[in-house]
């Protein structure tokens, strides 16, 4: 059931969820607020810095779809995908059926829910993807940002800022230990997030084909680093259709396990660049917060 909100604590409304989460444990927590009507941003703005998660999305019904914002706890951001996943899943628990057609503030997609294996799981179509070829210059900042080298990077998938909704600028390693070891300098990495409009910095090892490993820095909306991030994924597989890579129609992206919440994202790579990708994964629900 939805609820309205007008002259209440926004905050009681979240429900907490985590998203491409792997076996009932890890993956990235969102909070989800079904609501009558969206309330002002800098209600939602407020309460999103209150839950501290990396995004929160507020839907609201309008005509056929649901008009959805995303907030993470320092700025708006025009989509987000693991909380798409949980909103995904929180719509087909609260409001029956199972696809849903949702409107952001700059592009139109759709999510579905459903039970799986006796737990919830989600999945998005993004926005059409696009890349570009990352300038030296910007190359050059975000080697200096986390203590990497020229050396350091595969060839087979050069610097780019790839785009599904949001903007991620990816950077592909050679070497897994690399990945693990990754660090910044927060305060640096958002002053070039903010020059550069860059939501998170996708850093990537492949493994194999079809399987990639990632890590996702997101000073942009004031986190360090994100478990697991839906609209990166999809802009990765839009990338590497475009460089003609050989992922047989999809890869799985291994996400979170350095920071302790392992996750897991699958995305279905069709040959149209004009269709969007299909991010799916598993959803389970947290505890309820308690408001201060």
């Amino acid at each position: 059931m939805n609820v309205a909100v007008a002259g209440r604590d926004l905050r009681l409304f979240i429900e907490r969820l985590a998203a491409f989460s792997v076996g009932g444990s890890g993956g990235n927590r969102a909070g989800v607020a079904l609501l009558d009507a969206l309330p002002p941003a800098a209600e939602m703005q407020a309460a999103a810095a209150w839950i501290g998660y990396s995004e929160t999305a507020f839907a609201a019904p309008e005509e056929d779809s649901w008009r959805v914002r995303y907030f993470a706890p320092k700025a708006e951001v025009d989509f987000c995908g693991h909380a798409t996943i949980a909103l995904g899943a929180a719509l087909a628990i609260r409001n029956g059926g199972r696809d849903f057609r949702l409107r952001l503030n700059h592009a139109a997609i759709t999510v579905e829910g459903w039970e799986e294996a006796g737990a919830m799981a989600a999945a998005l179509v993004s926005p059409p993807a696009t890349s570009r070829p990352a300038s030296p210059a910007l190359v050059g900042d975000a080697l200096r940002l986390f203590g990497l080298t020229a050396a350091d990077l595969d060839a087979r998938i050069p610097p780019a800022v790839t785009h599904a909704g949001a903007t991620h600028l990816v950077l592909a390693l050679r070497d897994r230990a690399r990945l693990a070891a990754l660090a910044y300098d927060f305060e640096a990495g958002h002053a070039l997030a903010l020059r550069e409009t860059i939501c998170t910095f996708n850093i990537v090892q492949a493994e194999g084909s079809r399987r990639f490993h990632a890590r996702n820095p997101f000073p942009f909306g004031g986190v360090y680093e994100d478990a697991a991030t839906g609209a990166a994924a999809a802009a990765l597989g839009g990338y590497i259709r475009d460089l003609g890579w050989l992922h047989g129609g999809g890869i799985e992206v291994v996400q979170g396990e350095d920071m302790g919440h392992p996750s897991l994202l699958r995305v279905g790579i069709g040959p149209d660049p004009a269709e969007g990708l299909r991010v799916s994964g598993q959803v389970r629900w947290l505890a309820e917060p308690a408001v201060p």
